[in-house]
C-alpha cells in the first residue's frame, strides 16, 4: 500500500465504511433512506450521543468514566420521583438532575486524583453506588403517577407536560427537541476542545500528564473538570429518556453504556483522528444508530445486534490504529 492511500485510507476509510452500510441497508430495504427514518435514527442515538459527549471529555484527559450509564439513570428516576412524588416543575426538576450529575462528576474527580484510584476502579464503583441507591426510595418500584409508595401512600403528581416535551416534541413536526439538544451539546463540546485555550490544556494532560504539571497547568481541576462535565451530560441525557419514556423505569438506562462507550470508541477512527473528539464521537453514535436501525429493518434477531456492534468497534479501531501506526514509522 502506497503512502498516498495508505493516508487516504486512514482519512477517509470510515466515511467509505459508512456509505456502504448505508447502501447495503437501502438496497436490502429501500424504506431505510426514508425521511422517517432517518429522523428515527438520529432520535434513538440522541441520548446516547449525549452521554457518549461526556465521554470524550474524560478520554481526553486520559481518563474514563464508566458511571454515565448509572448517572443517566439515577436522574431519569429523580426526575421522575420529583415530580410523580413531589409535585415539582420543569425547571427545578431539571436543575435537580443536573446538579446531581455535577456531584457525580465531582464525586469522581476527586476519588481520582486526590484518592488515586484507578479512574476504572473509581468510576465503577460509583456506577455500582448509583445503581443501588436509586432504587432504595421506591424499594425497587419503577415510577409512574398513582403508584403506591413504601409507606402504603399513592403518588398524586405526574409528569409536567413541558418536561415530557423534551424528549417527544418535534421541531416544525420533523426534528425531535432531544435531537436539537443532541447538535447543541456536540457543537458546543467541539468547540470547547478544539478552539479554546482549556480544551487545548485538556488535550495535553491526556498526552503527557507529567509535563503539564512541569508546565504549570493545573491538572487537577481539569481532570476534575472532565468528570463533571461527563456527569453534566450524563444527567441531561437521563432528563431527555425520562421525558421520552414519561416514567421513572428502573431497566431504562441498562445498554447506555456500552452504546456511548461504543460511539465515542468509533470516534477515534472518524478522518484518522486516533484520538478522543467530539465530532468523531457523534459520527460514531450515527453510525451505531444507523446499524441498528438498518438490523431492524432486516428483521435481523435482536439478540445479534451485539455482537455485530463489537465486531463493527472491533474492525475499525484495528483499522485505524494499525495503519496510523505504519504510516508513523
Amino acid at each position: 500500500m502506497t503512502l498516498a492511500v495508505r493516508d487516504l485510507s486512514i482519512r477517509y476509510g470510515f466515511f467509505v465504511l459508512l456509505v456502504a452500510l448505508a447502501l447495503f441497508f437501502y438496497v436490502a430495504q429501500p424504506a431505510f433512506m426514508s425521511v422517517r427514518s432517518l429522523v428515527f435514527v438520529f432520535q434513538s442515538v440522541a441520548i446516547t450521543a449525549i452521554l457518549a459527549l461526556g465521554v470524550t471529555g474524560t478520554l481526553v484527559v486520559g481518563g474514563f468514566d464508566l458511571s454515565i450509564g448509572s448517572v443517566a439513570a439515577s436522574s431519569m428516576m429523580a426526575a421522575s420521583y420529583a415530580m410523580v412524588i413531589w409535585g415539582w416543575g420543569t425547571t427545578e426538576t431539571v436543575l435537580l438532575c443536573i446538579g446531581f450529575g455535577l456531584l457525580a462528576g465531582l464525586l469522581n474527580g476527586l476519588i481520582i486524583v486526590y484518592g488515586r484510584v484507578p479512574d476504572l476502579l473509581a468510576t465503577l464503583g460509583t456506577m455500582f453506588l448509583l445503581l443501588g441507591l436509586q432504587l432504595v426510595p421506591t424499594a425497587g418500584r419503577s415510577i409512574a403517577r398513582g403508584m403506591t409508595l413504601p409507606d402504603g401512600t399513592t403518588a398524586t403528581g405526574s409528569f409536567d407536560p413541558s418536561f415530557l416535551a423534551l424528549g417527544r416534541a418535534r421541531l416544525f413536526d420533523v426534528l425531535p427537541v432531544s435531537v436539537v439538544v443532541m447538535l447543541a451539546l456536540a457543537v458546543a463540546i467541539f468547540v470547547f476542545l478544539e478552539f479554546t485555550r482549556w480544551g487545548r490544556v485538556m488535550y495535553a494532560i491526556g498526552s503527557n500528564e507529567q509535563a503539564s504539571r512541569l508546565a504549570g497547568a493545573p491538572v487537577a481541576r481539569y481532570k476534575i473538570a472532565a468528570y463533571m462535565i461527563s456527569g453534566a451530560f450524563a444527567s441531561i441525557g437521563g432528563i431527555l429518556l425520562a421525558a421520552r419514556v414519561g416514567r421513572g423505569d428502573v431497566s431504562s438506562g441498562n445498554n447506555l453504556l456500552l452504546d456511548a462507550v461504543a460511539a465515542a470508541l468509533i470516534g477515534f477512527a472518524v478522518l484518522g483522528a486516533a484520538k478522543p473528539n467530539a465530532f468523531g464521537t457523534l459520527i460514531g453514535a450515527l453510525f451505531v444508530g444507523m446499524l441498528l436501525q438498518g438490523l431492524t429493518m432486516m428483521n435481523a434477531p435482536y439478540y445479534t445486534q451485539d455482537a455485530v456492534k463489537g465486531g463493527v468497534l472491533v474492525f475499525a479501531l484495528l483499522f485505524t490504529f494499525s495503519l496510523t501506526r505504519r504510516a508513523g514509522r
